[in-house]
């Protein structure tokens, strides 16, 4: 077998709406594309021995033992592949499940799905599976060591992934409340929402945890100094900085017994707890100073260590902390104990699991000796053995919930203390005999209060009722009814994307909120440029959701990104799906119509109930993926009459429609006209169907998401198709004697609707045509059969950049399709782009219309910008009754020839509307 291509998704895809993070594998077989399971001598067998936990497997059959039937049955080795690859996951503790194969139009080549949790560990499964699968093919085998290496790779990949307890518990809780959330790459920060609704935390500080309450809290002895001048009971202490000042310390304090702490110190490291003894002082001292330059010594007061948890001022649970230890059976060890403790599946390395092993160090030898024991002690029954004399659970302690128990006067206490240090997530230590009696009655002393307190104590305690504190801290980032998300519009199609992009982000700019987009030509924020080049990925759309800034989204959705990557994001407001044509065809494992169909139905798919899926009515495709929307459906046609728009309309459903020259909405039995065709500058004077069709998609995904008329009208009326607003799209430029038009056309739905303007030009019609190098030989010849339909002359040129074709080879098949369409449309080939449009220009003839269709849109503008054009002619135009067109500038162009017929309908009739382009 051979792994040809490893592919990450993360977000909606192709696969799966639902499933966001899976591993695309691509295949091929070889030797055993066509041998199935049960032909291969011994391979069910070696199978079974190496993985016995497959038999937990349902596959198709739907019973436990499922699986491994098919294998003893004969089942295609991809198919294997892909639940052996998911079963290595699960062995190493991420629970996954969903898988998916199919073989391509390769034969012998396999899509193989897996589902993962982190996305190093899901392609390090892939190939492992296929490793341990060659392998028992050609041996029988798979040997355990290696096996075991896979598993510890994957739990190390699983453990490097972890967010840590507190805050997965935070980004869970996020994700019950339908709160998006995305990693920000650096500092292990988490962001929460979308856009300008974002929140961030960093464990558990929040963006509204105050540099001023950290840097106190984190300040031992000022945090001590400020309580004890508020009145809050706190341990006796001084701060010392050498070992002279140790003995005068202890002295201020009262004598012993004593604690020993860094003043700057986290995770109980470095803090020594009941030294009654110079020998203990003088060690604890250093223990210390290899933590912090400074030091605190404490008076030490017995009683049990509580952490109270306060969030955003309130108290919401106490755990109280017991330090490592072992208790007695009367015959085992002090280090047989251990190794069972640390055996129970709860307990793991540092912070990735609920507990944490008990270790032996220095600190647990002195213990042991200050108790009498040695780890070969025999404690008799029920004797505890303490191996830590701080409480963290990193050390291997365990944590009681003690909520329910807590005093109201300690309640009160404890959330004053938390406005004191001015924390919004607070982690007070206190130490009381009875955390259910009043500090002032037992002694009792808050000794620590701790910025970013760990929340693994509440979530998962030892013992008692497990609290989910992350909802507190959710609920004051994201109080009932604020919004964390920011609308989304995402919109794809094969023709029209970027223009009708551009048009959606333009409308929303009219209501005074901060629009991000993104595009084939850049990502924008606002009126300016955040970064140049092809942006429909989903990197891309995250960059928008990242930006504090952005009030909404506005985010073209490319083909090739969602079969590379998926969606950036979740889910929509509005998924808008323009058209579904022939284009890329055979790239990505994606042949026919209806495979585009489905990679183009998964922006409509994943709009949000409450949201819209916008489709075109006139296309049949489009129109169907209105089966599987769980969003509700609205429909734009150019073609008023259309069946399922009359259908819609009648019940209730929300349409735009072109009609009687008007760019309308239907809403139930109402009409809205927005505006005239005529008016709408990017519809060339209502001259350009495909043009109509996009403004009409723009619109009603517009008007769905709440946009009113008059923002919709407003924003039609000054939006052109001009080289600042909709570069290569439709921009038409006056030459004086002549005109040029460059666009992006390049395939046969954009070359067909470019047609229905082009061919009424009543000049002469030259086209310098090409098309990108990894398309099919067949969509060459399609694309020079409508050039000489289109043109009275051609010349075509290849991109720069062939895809791995010959040079000259794209031209050679363009050129046939030319001579078969028309032997006597006149043609000639000139490959670099530069020469071919400047040779066009140069021979252009009075009146002719020069049409680009380049690689490098800002390359052809600027060829003809520095000709000086006269204008552009796709400024705001006012048909008059003689058919011309006069322009902003003063300009006119004889247009009458260009008209599109009207009948009392309005409907466009001269082109097929099935795909609208640009």
């Amino acid at each position: 077998m051979k792994i040809l291509k490893i592919q990450t998704l993360r977000g909606p895809n192709y696969w799966s709406i639902r499933r966001h993070k899976l591993v695309v594998m691509r295949l091929n077989l070889e030797d055993l594309a066509e041998k199935p399971s049960h032909q291969i001598p011994g391979f069910y067998e070696g199978l079974v021995t190496a993985l016995p936990s497959l038999d937990d497997h349902f596959c198709s059959p739907g019973c436990r033992g499922g699986f491994l039937s098919r294998v003893r049955e004969g089942t295609m080795m991809g198919h294997i592949v892909e639940h052996v690859a998911l079963e290595l996951q699960v062995l190493s503790g991420m629970e996954v499940g969903f898988g998916r194969t199919r073989e391509t139009a390769t034969s012998g080549t396999y899509q193989v799905v897996i589902e993962y949790l982190d996305e190093q560990a899901g392609r390090y499964a892939a190939r492992a599976a296929v490793r341990l699968c060659q392998s028992i093919v050609e041996t029988g085998s798979y040997p355990k060591a290696e096996l075991e290496q896979d598993l510890q790779d994957l739990r190390a990949y699983w453990a490097d992934a972890s967010l840590g307890p507190s805050t997965e518990s935070l980004v869970r809780e996020a994700e019950a409340r339908g709160i998006p959330w995305l990693p920000i790459p650096a500092r292990s920060m988490i962001q929460l929402g979308y856009g300008a609704h974002q929140k961030r935390i960093q464990a558990t500080l929040s963006n509204h945890t105050g540099i001023l309450g950290v840097e106190l809290a984190c300040d031992k002895e000022s945090t001590k100094q400020i309580l004890h001048e508020s009145g809050v009971p706190v341990p006796r202490g001084i701060v010392i900085n050498y070992m002279d000042e140790l003995e005068e310390a202890v002295e201020q304090v009262g004598g012993f017994p004593i604690v020993i702490k860094p003043l700057n110190g986290n995770h109980g490291r470095g803090i020594t707890l009941n030294i009654d003894s110079w020998k203990m002082a003088e060690e604890a001292y250093d223990a210390a100073k290899e933590v912090s330059r400074s030091l605190i010594v404490e008076r030490y007061y017995t009683g049990r260590d509580h952490r109270v948890l306060v969030v955003n001022g309130k108290l919401v649970a106490v755990a109280e902390r017991v330090p490592a230890h072992v208790v007695g059976d009367g015959r085992s060890t002090i280090e047989q104990l251990i190794e069972w403790t640390n055996q129970d599946p709860q307990r793991g390395e540092g912070h990735d699991n609920v507990l944490t092993k008990i270790t032996v160090d220095r600190t647990s030898w002195k213990l042991l000796d200050q108790q009498g024991y040695t780890l070969q002690t025999v404690l008799p029954l029920g004797e505890v053995c303490y191996l830590r004399a701080t409480a963290n659970l990193s050390t291997g302690g365990i944590a009681i919930d003690r909520t329910d128990d807590v005093h109201p006067e300690n309640i009160w206490l404890a959330q004053r203390v938390a406005k004191i240090i001015n924390l919004d997530i607070a982690g007070i230590d206190i130490v009381t005999s009875d955390i259910s009696r009043p500090l002032r009655e037992t002694g009792g002393v808050i000794v620590e209060v701790n910025a970013a307190p760990g929340f693994r104590m509440h979530v998962a305690p030892s013992q008692g009722i497990p609290r989910n504190v992350a909802e507190s801290v959710i609920n004051m980032l994201f109080s009932p009814g604020a919004p964390s998300r920011i609308p989304i519009i995402a919109v794809t199609g094969t023709n029209g994307k970027t223009t009708t992009t551009r048009l959606i982000a333009h409308i929303f700019k009219q209501t005074q909120r901060v629009v991000g987009y993104t595009t084939t030509d850049g990502i924008y924020i606002d009126d300016y440029l955040v970064e140049k080049g092809d942006t429909t990925g989903p990197q891309s759309a995250q960059l928008i959701l990242r930006d504090p800034t952005v009030e909404v989204a506005v985010l073209e959705s490319a083909r090739g990104g969602i079969l590379r990557s998926g969606l950036g994001f979740d889910a929509c407001d509005i998924g808008v799906v323009l058209n579904v044509a022939a284009d890329h065809m055979g790239l990505g494992d994606i042949n026919t119509l209806d495979d585009m169909a489905r990679v183009k139905s998964v922006v409509a798919e994943s709009a949000m109930p409450n949201g819209y899926a916008v489709l075109n009515a006139d296309d049949p495709l489009v129109a169907g993926m209105a089966r599987n929307a769980t969003a509700q459906v609205a429909y734009f046609a150019m073609n008023p009459d259309n069946e399922i728009v009359r259908a819609h309309a009648q019940q209730g459903g929300l349409a735009a429609i072109y009609e009687n020259g008007y760019l309308s909405i239907l809403k139930g039995d109402w009409t809205l006209r927005i505006e005239q065709a005529i008016h709408v500058p990017l519809t060339m004077g209502g001259r350009a169907p495909f043009m109509i069709a996009n403004a009409l998609a723009a619109s009603l995904a517009a008007f769905a998401h709440g946009v009113r008329i008059e923002d919709i009208r407003a924003a039609l009326m000054s939006f052109q198709a001009s080289a600042d607003q909709t570069p290569g799209r439709m921009n038409l430029f006056d030459l004086g004697h002549y005109h040029a038009l460059v666009d992006y056309a390049h395939n046969p739905a954009s070359y067909e609707a470019l047609g229905g303007f082009v061919k009424n030009w009543t000049g002469e019609r030259i086209g310098v045509v090409g098309g990108p190098g990894d398309r099919r030989n067949e969509d060459f010849v399609t694309l020079g059969r409508l050039a000489a339909d289109m043109f009275n002359r051609v010349i075509v040129k290849e991109d720069d950049d062939t895809r791995g074709r010959a040079r000259g080879e794209a031209a050679e098949w363009i050129c046939r399709g030319l001579e078969a369409a028309n032997q006597r449309c006149p043609h000639e080939i000139i490959l670099d782009e530069t020469k071919a449009i400047n040779s066009a220009l140069d021979r252009a003839t009075p009146g002719s219309l020069v049409v680009i269709l380049p690689e490098s849109v800002t390359r052809a503008i600027q060829l003809i910008e520095a000709r000086n054009p006269v204008g552009h002619t796709t400024a705001t135009q006012t048909a008059d009754q003689n058919g011309a067109s006069t322009l902003t500038n003063g300009q006119t162009v004889n247009v009458a020839s260009v008209e599109v017929s009207q009948s009392n309908s309005g409907t466009a009739q001269t082109e097929s509307q099935s795909a609208y382009t640009f």
